[in-house]
């Protein structure tokens, strides 16, 4: 299956609660997620993110979760793999035995809520600001701009300003030039 996301800035988070609210979607309470990004060792930013596995680890509340990513259409439509890892630091070390290498770290604060079959996220990124995510599996072969397209027309009929983004938030932080937080 394919992953596929939207992710949209936001300026007016009141707003968006609203919004969210007079459509009956309700958000988890606040969870704080360690996000550390891997690439490969012969990737660089700036190279094009398609077809390039890339691999994440998360901890939250305790729960480390290995992830790999490769975008297919874009860097916000990709093949997904996932699974519960019991420890971290071995995790890394596998990955860096692998031929990954850490890029970016990404601490963030989540909400999560669902919107028929769809996921939101409401996301406060350490350095970059709010966001929210929309996200929804599809088939491999399906094309992931036109889910990303549809999904668009959900958060528009929001009726809120929002700033649609198309990075990752490795690559927005990198942008940035925002500080590695310490391992």
């Amino acid at each position: 299956m394919q992953e596929v996301e939207v992710k949209y800035l936001v300026r007016d988070k009141p707003a968006l609660l609203a919004a969210l609210a007079d459509r009956g979607i309700a958000l988890s309470e606040p969870v704080r997620q360690d996000d550390q990004a891997y690439a490969p060792s012969s990737w660089r930013y700036g190279m094009s993110k398609r077809g390039v596995p890339f691999a994440r680890l998360r901890t939250q509340a305790g729960r480390h979760v290995f992830t790999v990513k490769r975008p297919m259409n874009n860097e916000l439509a990709c093949l997904e793999h996932e699974t519960v890892v019991a420890d971290r630091g071995q995790m890394h070390g596998a990955l860096l035995s692998m031929g990954f290498t850490p890029t970016v770290q990404i601490i963030k604060t989540r909400r999560v809520g669902a919107w028929g079959a769809v996921t939101i996220c409401l996301d406060a990124v350490d350095g970059l600001g709010t966001f929210l995510e929309l996200e929804t599996m599809a088939r491999e072969d399906e094309a992931g701009a036109a889910t990303q397209e549809r999904l668009h027309k959900q958060v528009m009929a929001l009726g809120i300003a929002v700033e649609r983004v198309a990075q990752t938030y490795d690559s927005l932080l990198r942008a940035a030039n925002v500080p590695e937080p310490s391992v």
